[in-house]
């Protein structure tokens, strides 16, 4: 009967371990089987490999703390905001930038363009201006032209025919040693005084001529015929002279003669004479 003992008690072992480790397990969670009641050859080295296994996957695993988790997110996020306030505030100056310019150069166009309508009107108004300036010479050359085919040629400068002479009897008097009224304008002078043409013109005859005496008669450019008549000398007897030129000296010759004289008669177009006095005024003569 001692041969055949039955061989439980090491199952009973085992089994109360194995309710010692679940009372573990269910206290803490995880088992802690000491080594010495282990045995590495028995099927629980198993449990004991996948405890180490579990233990080096825990220090592997680095821990995480959220709120550096958030702080690094929040920073992650304030430097896109940033960069995006940056990049939009340059989007935004160089808008504004290219805005200005644009302005900038509308403005100089619009004072370029209002220079030069201003200058253009100053030009216009030039010219106008000359174009009237030109209007009214080539109207107040027209009009003196008309003037002078009116009135005739021009005489230019008349000089008094006796130079400090005194005027005498004049046009239109009587006296008795006169058949007719006065046909001219005396200019006493003594004898030997010279004479000269009163204006621009032509010696057309000159000479004896009866009761007039030594005469030289002259034409002047409008056809006007004057007298010089009584001269003592002829200085001229043919050809053009000019005013102040020389044509004979005072003298007394011819009939009804008094004193040494010169007798100047004045005859438009050579027709009938006319008052010397008005004549010469009218041409700008005053004796």
């Amino acid at each position: 009967m001692a041969s055949h003992q039955p061989t439980w008690a090491p199952v009973q072992s085992t089994a109360v371990l194995g309710f010692a480790a679940m009372a573990a397990v269910g206290a803490t969670g995880f088992a802690a089987v000491p080594a010495q009641a282990v045995d590495s050859s028995a099927r629980g080295g198993t449990l004991l490999l996948a405890q180490e296994h579990d233990q080096d996957e825990s220090v592997a695993a680095p821990a995480t703390d959220p709120g550096l988790a958030l702080t690094e997110r929040i920073q992650t996020q304030a430097v896109q905001q940033r960069a995006t306030a940056e990049d939009a505030a340059r989007r935004q100056a160089a808008q504004l930038a290219a805005a200005k310019h644009a302005r900038a150069q509308q403005i100089a166009a619009e004072d370029q363009a209002r220079a030069a309508a201003d200058q253009a009107a100053r030009t216009r108004a030039a010219q106008e201006q000359l174009w009237a300036q030109q209007a009214q010479a080539e109207r107040a050359h027209a009009e003196a032209a008309a003037a002078a085919q009116a009135v005739g040629p021009r005489l230019g400068t008349l000089v008094a025919p006796v130079a400090g002479s005194v005027p005498g009897a004049g046009f239109g008097q009587s006296d008795s040693f006169w058949a007719h009224l006065h046909t001219g304008q005396d200019f006493a002078a003594p004898t030997g005084t010279p004479v000269v043409a009163i204006g621009d013109g032509s010696i057309t005859s000159a000479g004896w001529a009866g009761a007039y005496g030594y005469r030289v008669v002259q034409t002047l450019a409008d056809g006007t015929e004057l007298w010089y008549c009584h001269l003592s000398a002829i200085g001229a007897g043919a050809g053009a002279v000019t005013a102040g030129q020389p044509i004979g000296r005072v003298g007394a010759t011819g009939s009804n003669v008094t004193a040494p004289h010169l007798h100047l008669e004045v005859r438009p177009t050579g027709g009938e004479p006319v008052d010397p006095s008005t004549w010469l005024a009218g041409h700008g003569l005053a004796l």
